[in-house]
């Protein structure tokens, strides 16, 4: 045992060293000091597919049915936009807290915590702040909720990243989290799939009484199942010393790296959030074609995802800054198309903005693979946290700048700054594939 524990997989150019405290195949110890199967690390792997999919069936679901809230709550485009962007704003402000937590007390403590209060705060939602008869909740009431329930669900992108990171040895964390990372866009084509319809026919209790059931469904499969792997933790807790590795978040080159996931998410959050708005009153498409969309959008972002992390991690994860740079720049492409064709055919249009989308959903995998891999698994919660942060912090601003910019210009402008330029701009910030 003590021979295994002193393998480190070797260097890649955009790696830094991993403690010695993570895991080969061979250890099956958790943290609690009861042992696993080999099998056990995929088992974490599904609990942690399972929180984030449930997740992201709420911040990225509630968006696709953006046209029928509309109508529902009676809102301007301008609240609609505050109430989107509602739990995306709860999730930017808490996840550095979240992966800092999740570095020291551990990740089932933060999952068990943050997704009961999501559960709670969707449940909130479904008993008091449906349109019902005659009553019509505020905006600003929904939107406060819906804070809440970002904040507390965010704990499960950096923890249940931390989780994967600490049972998977070096070989395969690449591919792991990238298929962690698929379960945002596949928890989407969910909500894609799913809320429409439900608020269409039954309307929006039932939309947030099926939110609220897969969140319980995500915390009581981490509370059965989920040990924690046998990382070193970042402070002194009894006999066992804080950790060497430096802290994320006074490292530049992390930093780079992270500010071009908010860049990215720009592009991103232009087609989950507007995009059934642009194609609804622009091109006249119906809502369950556009619903079918933004589920093709979804699918194939969470398959582009997988492939990523598999083919980099098939070279030893070098390649990934590479790969997320190609992206920035086809999606730049993709939305200067979009504005340069917007009067054009509405499937043409149709088919720009889903490249546009599954290229703007697909680089997430080999992104939180290398951030996490720089900082060292000891401390990649830290680091997952930070990335989610700007991840969210994207998501968040999105929805307000669309509706001032609207109003002040029209969509090709739009497509071009908050889609075009942000891409560039993520290309040109990246790091070069050597740099340290």
């Amino acid at each position: 045992m003590p021979d295994q524990l002193q393998k480190t997989a070797p260097l890649t150019p955009s790696a830094a060293p991993l403690p010695t405290a993570a895991p080969s195949e061979d250890i099956r110890v958790g943290r609690s000091g009861r042992t696993h199967s080999p099998r056990y690390m995929w088992g974490i792997l599904g609990v942690g597919i399972g929180a984030q999919a449930a997740f992201s069936a709420a911040f990225q679901g509630i968006p696709t049915s953006g046209s029928i809230m509309q109508s529902a709550y009676r809102l301007s485009t301008a609240q609609l936009g505050l109430v989107m962007a509602a739990v995306t704003c709860g999730i930017a402000v808490t996840d550095v807290f979240w992966g800092i937590l999740s570095d020291r007390i551990g990740e089932r403590k933060v999952l068990i915590t943050g997704l009961s209060g999501t559960t709670l705060s969707l449940a909130a939602v479904t008993a008091f702040l449906v349109p019902s008869g005659g009553n019509m909740p505020t905006y600003w009431a929904l939107a406060v909720v819906l804070f809440m329930a970002g904040a507390l669900g965010g704990c499960v992108n950096g923890a249940s990243g931390r989780a994967v990171m600490g049972w998977f040895p070096p070989a395969k964390r690449g591919f792991a989290i990238s298929l962690r990372v698929a379960a945002v866009p596949l928890g989407g084509a969910i909500g894609a799939a799913v809320l429409p319809p439900l608020a269409l026919g039954a309307g929006f209790r039932w939309v947030f009484a099926f939110l609220t059931a897969i969140t319980l469904l995500a915390t009581v499969a981490v509370v059965v199942w989920l040990d924690e792997p046998p990382l070193a933790k970042t402070r002194k807790d009894g006999d066992q010393a804080a950790t060497t590795v430096p802290n994320p978040l006074t490292r530049w080159d992390i930093w780079r790296v992270a500010i071009t996931a908010f860049l990215l998410d720009l592009p991103q959050f232009t087609v989950l959030t507007f995009g059934s708005v642009f194609l609804h009153t622009v091109k006249h498409m119906s809502i369950p074609r556009i619903a079918v969309l933004l589920v093709v959008v979804q699918v194939l972002g969470a398959v582009s995802r997988v492939w990523g992390g598999r083919w980099t991690d098939n070279r030893g994860g070098r390649y990934r800054r590479s790969l997320v740079t190609t992206y920035s720049w086809i999606i730049a492409a993709a939305f200067t198309a979009i504005a340069v064709f917007e009067s054009g055919p509405a499937w043409t249009v149709a088919a720009l903005l889903v490249i546009a989308g599954f290229l703007s959903c697909g680089w997430h995998g080999v992104h939180y693979a290398e951030i996490a891999t720089m900082a060292g698994a000891e401390r990649s919660g830290t680091a997952l946290g930070l990335e989610n942060t700007m991840v969210f912090g994207g998501a968040f601003v999105t929805p307000l700048l669309i509706p001032p910019l609207l109003a002040l210009s029209n969509w090709p402008t739009v497509m071009l700054l908050v889609g075009a330029l942000p891409a560039v701009l993520s290309a040109l910030l990246m790091p070069s594939e050597n740099a340290p």
